[in-house]
């Protein structure tokens, strides 16, 4: 039986290259070998201030971007998250097992709480015991992780053991412990503003990023005006031109080239000769992924089906880990 793979992504803002490259994309090319779990987190979405206006046409967003990116049906299954209560039944009673100070260092919230200030609410706080249950309902194998989410799948371990060491038997664990799935190529895409930052969603500049629904206007700009140094002649692994190695490893990964190739190639030119380049294959990358999203997005019905597929699907294998749980808590069955 093939290994199960559970991840997901928040319907809040667009997703970017770098989700695509460092995620989605890794996702598609070895989805044949899993028995893949891709959820649409929209309980995250609200641990910070969110539009409520937006958040349902965000979510049908990210599932048709699952799809337009080459997720398939046959080898995957698409969800909401918030479709299946056991997600949200299953993380208070992991709140009830996890120590507070295991939350308290965890340095994303911290990250966080710095920028929100009084306004941190309790739910950012327990996200990743959020995210550790979203993780434990699907006895997932392995969990899809970049550097920054490490520490959260750390901790769905420690949570998971904490729980089988308590409530567990010897020869009958209540949770399978999950693994990470680490792709290091691509695995960091940064900043077009600063090459030693992430390239992130909630970086407050649109410019900082290219979407993957970006028009091919909207990336020349943004590429043309992209932070580069007055270096003549373009190399990976400087050092002191982060900037450099990160738009060299863009142009890797969207042209397809090697490492070695794209050295070569580029090891001569002038910002003004590599821009143009990278910008083309930016484009070309995303054109076959926006016209497959722009036709989803016209089929609602298409869409809709797929989601109660994947949530009576996902619910199914959620509700008997859920009532294993709550077996091994000692709770009275329902009737």
């Amino acid at each position: 039986m093939a290994q199960r793979i559970l991840s997901g992504v928040q319907p809040t803002g667009n997703l970017h290259l770098g989700n695509y490259l460092g995620a989605i994309r890794n996702w598609v090319e070895t989805q044949q070998e899993y028995d893949n779990f891709f959820c649409v987190v929209d309980l995250h979405a609200i641990t910070v201030p969110h539009d409520p206006k937006t958040l349902a046409q965000d979510t049908y967003t990210i599932a048709a971007l699952y799809l337009a990116c080459g997720i398939d049906l046959s080898y995957s299954t698409i969800f909401v998250q918030s479709h299946v209560s056991a997600h949200s039944e299953l993380a208070w009673l992991l709140n009830c097992i996890t120590p507070l100070n295991w939350l308290e260092r965890m340095i994303q919230f911290k990250e966080k709480a710095v920028k929100q200030g009084d306004n941190v609410s309790a739910g950012l706080l327990d996200y990743p015991v959020l995210m550790a249950s979203d993780i434990l309902l699907y006895e997932a194998d392995k969990v899809p992780v970049g550097e920054d989410q490490k520490q959260h799948l750390e901790l769905t371990r420690n949570i998971a053991q904490r729980t089988n060491d308590q409530f567990g038997k010897k020869d009958q664990p209540v949770f399978k412990l999950p693994d990470p799935l680490i792709r290091n190529e691509g695995a960091r895409v940064m900043s077009l503003l600063d090459g030693t930052k992430k390239m992130s969603k909630s970086d407050p500049s649109e410019m900082s990023r290219i979407n993957l629904l970006d028009s091919p206007d909207d990336i020349k700009k943004k590429i043309k005006r992209c932070k580069t140094d007055p270096v003549k002649g373009l190399s990976f692994d400087d050092p002191e031109r982060p900037e450099c190695d990160n738009l060299l490893t863009l142009y890797m990964l969207l042209s397809g080239k090697t490492k070695k190739a794209v050295a070569e190639e580029c090891q001569d030119m002038g910002w003004g000769q590599f821009k143009p380049l990278l910008t083309d294959a930016a484009v070309e990358t995303l054109r076959p992924i926006q016209e497959k999203y722009q036709q989803l997005m016209t089929e609602k019905g298409y869409l809709d089906s797929i989601l109660k597929e994947g949530q009576e699907k996902a619910s199914a294998i959620a509700q008997q880990t859920l009532s294993r749980v709550k077996d091994a808590l000692g709770y009275l069955p329902r009737f």
